[in-house]
């Protein structure tokens, strides 16, 4: 079996350990939509989900946990190479800094 190179400029990142990728300058937000993945995180009283809403930093539904950081907005957060996201349950609070 032949492995090939991917196509220069392609970012790979982990979402909940599933890889992930996006083209540069694409935000994380949008590198997850584009896999069909819609519900980034679960609220902190109900566990109801959320995702992607407004895209530019208004509404604070797209909360992700990056690199072990808690409530970063993944509309505004550009993908980069090796990160690891995971979806954010609550407030974020368990197991990450603040």
């Amino acid at each position: 079996m032949t492995h090939r190179n991917p196509p220069s400029g392609i970012i790979r990142f982990q979402f909940d350990g599933q890889p992930v990728t996006a083209q540069p300058g694409q935000s994380v937000a949008a590198a997850l939509w584009t896999c069909d993945e819609r519900v980034l995180r679960t609220t902190r009283v109900d566990g109801a989900p959320r995702g992607l809403f407004c895209g530019m930093g208004v509404c604070f539904d797209c909360l992700v946990t990056i690199d072990g950081r808690a409530n970063r907005q993944a509309c505004l957060i550009p993908a980069a190479e090796g990160m690891v996201v995971t979806r954010q349950h609550g407030n974020g609070s368990e197991g990450s800094e603040r």
